[in-house]
């Protein structure tokens, strides 16, 4: 496996990397996922765009989780979109993540049932790291687009999202306190989970409601 501070394995002539599907070659010493990465994020910056998609032998990766990849890497390919489209990428963003903390939450029903109670805990505290990263890239839209894109709704919401996210915490963190892990098993699926699940509808809806609204000023512009 590559982790995100190791080399591929095989030499970096063998590795294609494009750009908007133009190949670009990478500066010597520039052989790990990551360090490939930064560069061709760099090169979109420069040119006031973004990057928006990456993929690793045609495989779409979550840019927002360490890039780890089976060996052979042959081909590393990222698209980017202009920074008027930012908002776009951001809802994106926080729809990846509130999937991958889902993911986490539903592989822990299991395992803090046939873990210690301290081994739980930190499965949890794990976890509650990942509630707040959606929440997080949501606070970074800007206002004005969301009120002409998402409407007025978003703004509410958004806001109560963030004391969701501390509300939940709070509750988890005590139900840790009586280390009974199947009350926290429970809680993780009928309180956590559930609340994961409306935050990725509504970013979703947020997600299609600016999509639509770039599609409309790209026609009209």
């Amino acid at each position: 496996m590559n982790n995100a501070n190791a080399g591929f394995g095989r030499t970096a002539d063998a590795v294609v990397v494009t750009l908007d599907n133009t190949t670009v070659v990478p500066p010597a010493g520039r052989i790990s996922l990551n360090s490939i990465r930064a560069y061709l994020e760099t090169l979109a910056l420069a040119n006031q765009r973004v990057l928006s998609v990456l993929t690793i032998n045609g495989a779409r990766v979550n840019p927002t989780l360490p890039l780890i990849y089976p060996d052979p890497v042959i081909h590393i390919g990222a698209e980017t979109i202009p920074l008027e489209q930012l908002p776009l990428l951001l809802l994106t963003t926080a729809g990846q993540q509130t999937d991958h903390a889902r993911e986490s939450v539903e592989a822990a029903l299991t395992l803090v049932l046939i873990n210690k109670p301290a081994t739980a805990r930190e499965l949890w505290w794990k976890i509650a790291s990942l509630l707040k990263e959606p929440v997080l890239t949501l606070s970074l839209m800007p206002e004005d687009f969301c009120q002409l894109s998402c409407g007025n709704t978003f703004h509410k919401l958004r806001r109560w999202q963030l004391q969701q996210v501390a509300a939940l915490v709070r509750q988890v963190d005590a139900v840790c306190e009586t280390k009974d892990n199947l009350k926290l098993s429970d809680t993780l699926e009928h309180q956590v989970l559930p609340w994961l699940q409306s935050l990725g509808e509504n970013i979703r809806l947020w997600h299609d409601a600016t999509q639509a609204g770039t599609r409309l000023a790209t026609k009209t512009g």
